[in-house]
């Protein structure tokens, strides 16, 4: 192990250390119940990005910063701030469809799952390819926002492999990972569900960075 990975590992355990300790606990979750919106953008902020840093050490073998980091973590955070709407949002639609019988079952799990199916169905894919549009722009202008303004939209529709996404990243991570991944966050209490979110693109993008590595193998 190299000493960036003592690093890396040293702050997510003081992150979940903070998470454990029932003083630190109380505050996360106080602030999270308080201020949804900006915990939201924290937590995303904070673990996606330490996601993107992790994929790009598995596929390059060292520890190095994506360009436009703190723009990408930016971009992140105000994912993390959709996520906060967006997550109550569908889980609210659900219970109305279980209670009216537009959705068969009853119970805590039926109802994690057809959340987690239902949006991972009808938003993923939207977010996904923002997500992935922005990381393109990103890219293509050398992560400086001076740069942005000389980036034209085909450049970044040309530049991104489409089949790729389709055929993997929608076609087989929603339903062989998100789905259920995410009936397990929503069977947690909804202020710990966006921070679930976030950890589990910690681990997605260990997953693409290590599928990738293989591939170029």
């Amino acid at each position: 192990m190299k000493k960036g990975d003592f690093i890396w590992l040293g702050v997510l355990g003081l992150i979940v250390l903070f998470l454990l300790v029932p003083q630190t606990h109380l505050v996360f979750v106080t602030m999270t119940q308080s201020h949804p919106y900006l915990m939201g953008f924290i937590k995303v902020f904070i673990l996606a990005s330490m996601g993107e840093l992790l994929a790009l050490r598995i596929i390059t073998n060292v520890w190095k910063s994506p360009v436009g980091l703190f723009y990408r973590a930016v971009i992140w955070g105000f994912l993390g701030m959709s996520f906060v709407l967006i997550f109550d949002i569908f889980a609210s639609g659900v219970i109305s469809a279980l209670e009216k019988g537009l959705l068969p079952g009853k119970g805590q799990f039926v109802f994690a799952f057809f959340t987690s199916a239902v949006m991972n169905i009808a938003f993923a894919p939207i977010m996904m390819a923002f997500h992935r549009i922005t990381d393109t722009y990103l890219d293509l202008a050398n992560g400086k926002p001076s740069n942005l303004l000389n980036v034209k939209l085909s450049q970044v529709v040309d530049r991104i492999d489409w089949e790729n996404f389709i055929s993997f990243v929608i076609i087989k991570t929603v339903p062989i990972f998100w789905i259920p991944a995410h009936t397990i966050t929503f069977l947690l209490p909804a202020e710990y569900r966006v921070l679930s979110a976030a950890f589990l693109s910690i681990a997605l993008g260990a997953i693409l960075a290590f599928a990738k590595k293989k591939k170029t193998v």
